[in-house]
């Protein structure tokens, strides 16, 4: 059965005796196009795909994708059959990685068309590609924030419950203490008044993020250098904190102590994990870095501008099976650790309408925070 000559509609490409699909045409679009022959060597691509994947026309017309992406050889095999079907195809989590930059999480809409005049008279395949990221970035960003919506409402809840029967057991064992004659027996006694008020303690500290924010113009700066000027006294040896500011940030309302505890507990963090591994070549370092962010998603919701703080450590990076549950409260990847430090940064964070994000690798830990302005 003949097939009909189709044409690709979401590109309405105009066809050009010598140079086949005009690259003015292809510009319009907004996401990366790339115009693959039947051999599957590049033939064109517009200017969206030349800034997704950072590269130059001139260097790579004529190239075969797996000159181009190292892991690219299965969606090579895919076209391979699409050629040879004439069927399209789509991929919803294609992982594509230029030698030198990060992998890309592309949407990939594959449509063959038909042989016309110019480079393309043999016929090719149109491959659309969509950054996925942002969307993922977005679910994750919406779920973080319905979990830790419960995880304030259950630890609120479970503070309560707690802290009403210390009361009582401290008293009852103060009391006790001053029936009992044997010196040795005084020790049980002290035993459960220092663990109420441990758990006292820590009940103040799971309660804390929700008093009311006290918001007052706050310079971030005054913030990182405070953390900073803590960080080296409980620290004094073995960590180098770095400063990378943009001094040209405005400021902006919020409450300054919540926000020195929030950076603080992520710049302890991070010396903790410094201190308890091998020191990394160079030594151990903590840089403390400003910038201003364009057109950002904060919780859900697009920030024409917002300050960005990022806390960068080259420390051996946070177990995998770790990363997901970071924010949890009573998770920890250290011995003795009580799990709340993060917990708590993430809730002081939201109180000011910002988001914590994280990133992990062995040799470079960066964790995100953003504040809209």
């Amino acid at each position: 059965m003949p097939q009909e000559k189709t044409s690709t509609p979401a590109l309405s490409p105009d066809i050009n005796p010598e140079a086949g699909v005009q690259t003015d045409a292809l510009d319009l679009i907004a996401t990366a196009v790339l115009l693959l022959d039947r051999d599957l060597r590049l033939r064109q691509l517009n200017a969206a795909a030349e800034s997704l994947f950072a590269m130059s026309p001139r260097h790579v017309l004529g190239q075969r994708l797996v000159e181009l992406f190292f892991d690219s050889a299965l969606l090579e095999e895919k076209l391979a059959v699409t050629i040879q079907s004439g069927r399209g195809f789509s991929d919803q989590s294609l992982r594509l990685t230029r030698p030198g930059h990060e992998p890309l999480l592309l949407n990939c809409i594959v449509t063959p068309f038909e042989p016309g005049p110019g480079v393309l008279q043999q016929g090719g395949l149109v491959l659309e590609f969509r950054h996925i990221e942002q969307q993922l970035r977005h679910e994750r960003e919406e779920q973080r924030l319905t979990q830790h919506e419960a995880n304030r409402v259950l630890i609120r809840n479970l503070a309560h419950e707690i802290k009403n029967p210390l009361g009582g057991l401290r008293g009852s064992a103060q009391l006790l203490e001053r029936e009992l004659d044997r010196p040795e027996l005084r020790e049980y006694t002290q035993v459960i008044i220092k663990e109420a008020d441990r758990l006292q303690m820590l009940m103040d500290r799971l309660l804390a993020p929700h008093r009311m924010v006290q918001r007052a113009p706050v310079n971030i700066h005054e913030v990182c250098e405070r953390v900073r000027s803590l960080i080296l006294a409980e620290f004094p040896s073995g960590i180098r904190v770095v400063r990378d500011y943009d001094v040209s940030l405005p400021e902006f309302q919020g409450d300054r102590e919540q926000l020195i505890q929030a950076v603080l507990n992520i710049t302890r963090n991070a010396s903790q994990a410094l201190l308890a591994s091998p020191t990394p070549e160079g030594g151990a370092r903590i840089t403390l870095r400003t910038r201003a962010a364009w057109q950002t998603s904060i919780a859900g919701r697009t920030c024409r501008l917002a300050l960005e703080l990022q806390v960068v450590d080259n420390g051996p990076g946070i177990a995998a099976e770790l990363r997901e549950r970071i924010f949890l409260p009573l998770v920890s990847g250290r011995e003795g650790g009580t799990g709340l430090g993060l917990t708590l940064a993430q809730s002081f964070v939201q109180n000011h309408r910002g988001m914590i994000e994280c990133e992990s690798q062995p040799g470079r830990t960066a964790f995100r925070v953003l504040f809209p302005l």
